[in-house]
């Protein structure tokens, strides 16, 4: 089980992490490939992550890993956990914009 999390907990931070470079290369920004790679993993790591863990977390709690399709506990625990993922890093974002005054994506 530990292994599936952080599997899919790497391929949402790497995933993300690509999404944003290519956004910030071929975006209004035109960053250089680097330059955007360096921006893309540094301005919404620890939001990736608190995201991820809290969608793992909830949904390891009331599914116990367990991946039934036809069951409605296991979508209703889906939602739940997208909702924990939303929610999760909301202070960190919130702390960022009173600091900085800009978003950390």
């Amino acid at each position: 089980m530990n292994t599936i999390m952080l599997a899919s907990m790497a391929s949402g931070i790497t995933t993300s992490i690509i999404l944003e470079t290519v956004l910030l290369r071929r975006g209004a920004d035109q960053l250089s490939w680097t330059m955007a790679a360096r921006t893309a993993m540094g301005m919404s790591m620890v939001s990736m992550l608190a995201m991820e863990v809290a969608e793992n977390a909830v949904d390891y709690h009331l599914t116990g890993g367990v991946v039934a399709f036809e069951d409605p506990k296991f979508w209703i625990a889906a939602v739940l956990s997208i909702g924990a993922g939303y929610l999760a890093p909301l202070p960190y974002n919130y702390l960022r914009l009173r600091k900085y005054g800009k978003a950390c994506h």
